[in-house]
């Protein structure tokens, strides 16, 4: 397609859209500037104007029922997360016996590695990549010093000299140069910092002919990209549900279990009284019997008030669908950069930025990260001022992310305009 650098261009383009009233299905923060531009679903999504009725419902039923709305509330909570499972293992590419809801991101990975990452022998190392998300980071150490495993067991891959992309032929041979070493590979599917997004099918290939554990965690991947999870085959992932996936700060986190570990009973884990057969949970016996599948790692019942406002946003994604929103991703990205790399005041000769995101929209979901080559952070600022919600990362990228279920191309428009005038 041919894009222009118009307001008129992109009026055109967004009265064609077919997911253009999605936006009005969410709440944008209040702003003083004539087009404010929000552009950080990446980190994290819109309010969904249904998320307060579904939350006071909740409240409502608490406060008519006390403890019986277990049992007898409008969506009882004691199976509370059911109600969620039929729509996340369609927007992850899973079967419902592989995804559970409940507790956060970081926790369910913990929870995972205590099953999935087990050090024998000589294969004791786990491979990362490099400027993972620091909470990686600091859960990935910590399992090492659980086990007793020294530091340099985690093994990085990082971009090479002068670059900012992790090339994924390195990502492969650094797997089979650790061979019979290696335990676990834990990767990002979407890089936090660069916007890169993997080919997790492939790490899964690789990972598991050494004989590896493959898991992954997609912050940055679930409502963002297309996900495939059971056919990709890894052993498991985690997911939060406040960026992309619109569903309040803090709020809950999927996760995957492939369903070849399903009714692995004796597969060490860190248990809790949710994961336990519900036939028997009541029963208050000694002894954990776990549930099949990714259920049979949950520990406390169901957070409601957070699921509530997760079940308002995934009946939005329900609607829209990962294909038609991933159509729209690419076109809309593809767009913004197009305008970001001819705002006008930037040179070959002496550039004020680059785009450190991959070309190729296959390598990419919504995230394009703005490297300043001199302005610095000053033009992350007056972004600010003129009414621009991105999102800085240091030492110098600008995040933005037009996330296609509420951005639209006029608001890729006036980020231009915004940020010529920045510089």
């Amino acid at each position: 397609m041919n894009f222009e650098n118009t307001l008129e261009f992109a009026r055109t383009m967004d009265a064609q859209d077919p997911l253009r009233d999605f936006r009005d299905r969410f709440i944008f923060p209040e702003s003083s500037a004539e087009h404010p531009v929000y552009f950080t679903g990446n980190s994290l999504g819109l309010q969904p104007k249904t998320a307060k009725t579904f939350i006071l419902q909740e409240l409502e039923d608490w406060g008519r029922l006390g403890v019986e709305g277990h049992f007898h509330a409008k969506r009882p909570w004691y199976s509370y997360h059911e109600t969620l499972t039929n729509m996340v293992a369609k927007l992850v590419g899973a079967k419902p016996l592989e995804v559970c809801t409940s507790h956060s991101l970081t926790t369910n990975l913990h929870l995972l590695m205590a099953s999935f990452y087990r050090p024998r022998g000589t294969r004791t190392k786990i491979l990362c990549e490099a400027k993972a998300f620091p909470s990686d980071q600091y859960a990935l150490e910590s399992q090492l010093k659980i086990h007793g495993i020294p530091a340099d067991h985690l093994v990085w891959v990082s971009p090479r000299a002068q670059e900012e992309l992790i090339r994924e032929e390195d990502i492969y041979e650094r797997i089979l140069d650790l061979g019979d070493e290696l335990a676990l590979v834990l990767w990002g599917g979407v890089n936090y910092y660069t916007g890169q997004f993997f080919d997790l099918k492939e790490i899964t290939r690789i990972g598991h002919s050494v004989g590896a554990v493959v898991g992954f965690d997609l912050a940055h991947a679930a409502g963002n990209v297309a996900l495939h999870l059971h056919e990709w085959g890894p052993d498991f992932a985690a997911w939060c549900g406040y960026k992309y996936l619109n569903s309040s700060p803090g709020g809950v986190s999927g996760f995957f279990v492939h369903e070849r570990h399903a009714h692995s009973k004796d597969l060490p884990r860190l248990a809790g009284w949710w994961g336990h057969n519900k036939e028997s949970r009541f029963s208050m016996a000694p002894g954990f019997d776990p549930i099949p599948g990714a259920e049979g790692w949950q520990l406390s019942n169901a957070p409601v008030l957070g699921m509530a406002a997760h079940l308002a946003a995934l009946e939005i994604f329900e609607e829209a669908t990962m294909d038609r929103i991933s159509r729209k991703r690419d076109l809309l990205t593809a767009y913004l950069a197009f305008v970001v790399e001819n705002c006008g005041t930037s040179s070959k000769e002496n550039p004020l930025f680059e785009i450190i995101t991959p070309q190729d929209p296959k390598k990419r979901g919504a995230q394009l990260s703005i490297k300043c080559l001199s302005a610095g952070k000053a033009l992350f600022h007056a972004l600010n001022q003129r009414g621009v919600v991105a999102d800085w990362r240091e030492p110098n990228v600008i995040r933005v992310a037009p996330t296609a279920l509420y951005n639209g191309f006029e608001d890729c428009f006036w980020f231009g305009q915004y940020l010529s005038s920045s510089l």
